[in-house]
């Protein structure tokens, strides 16, 4: 294969969680943009069915399933659906997400299991779905699991605590690692991307108050934009990676190495 080749993703189909807004939708844009099928989930179907429109103005086939992760039920649904419409299932992005800033002390343990049981359990959840489904029958499959630098490391002192947020994505992390190193045999590649600040729904609170602060210890002094994750989201879902396993690889503006 040449160079081209290697990143191309026509044919595939790639499902990619909470692929309305935000990040999620920008993974769907590049992939989009490079010839893949697309199924994206988000629970509001009115944001869904505009993203899917939005998608389907780049020549994508698109399937919108509106669904709510936070159920261990559904999963399973998304990935029957997928099949359903698809025929398989090549890569899977697990990006859907929430957080809940709060003090350690004070962290409501109803709003813990609410994002530990959507960031780390769903992501579990559809990656197990997507494998026994799809992917392990195959012998061939892309997971990408979105985590974040907060998976990473500890807050800065200047922003608000997110312990629960922190802890799913830390877990996120480990998972990877543990699901590429079983799933190899397999020819199922995991891996993570874990994006620092980037302008989005989830982080509007956050820069509303610490957007200085957060680029003043950002070495490379800015946020993420709309195109930074789409080169590295569509390497990690082509043929250019097929070589690349279990590896976490952070776009953050170099937060995570200082």
């Amino acid at each position: 294969m040449n160079v081209a080749e290697l990143f191309r993703l026509e044919g595939r189909v790639a499902l990619v969680t909470g692929g309305s807004r935000g990040l999620g939708l920008q993974i769907a844009q590049a992939y989009a943009e490079m010839g893949a099928k697309l199924a994206i989930t988000a629970r509001k179907a009115e944001q869904l069915q505009e993203a899917a429109e939005q998608l389907k103005g780049l020549g994508a086939d698109v399937l919108s399933l509106p669904s709510d992760l936070s159920s261990t039920e559904t999963p399973q649904k998304i990935v029957d659906e997928v099949i359903a419409a698809y025929g398989h299932i090549d890569v899977l992005v697990n990006n859907a997400g929430a957080t809940w800033g709060a003090p350690a002390e004070e962290h409501p343990l109803e709003a813990w299991n609410k994002v530990i049981g959507l960031n780390l359990t769903g992501a579990f959840l559809l990656a197990q779905a997507a494998a026994k489904t799809s992917m392990i029958g195959r012998k061939s499959g892309k997971i990408i699991n979105i985590a974040s630098v907060a998976g990473l490391q500890g807050n800065d002192l200047r922003m608000m605590g997110t312990v629960a947020y922190n802890t799913s994505k830390g877990g996120l992390v480990n998972m990877t690692r543990a699901l590429a190193a079983e799933w190899a045999k397999y020819n199922i590649t995991v891996n993570a991307i874990a994006p620092g600040y980037f302008p989005t729904k989830m982080t509007k609170g956050t820069l509303e108050y610490a957007e200085d602060a957060i680029k003043q210890f950002t070495p490379l002094g800015r946020l993420g934009t709309e195109d930074d994750l789409k080169g590295l989201a569509v390497l990690l879902a082509s043929d250019a990676s097929a070589y690349i396993t279990g590896q976490v690889i952070a776009v953050d503006g170099g937060i995570s190495a200082v």
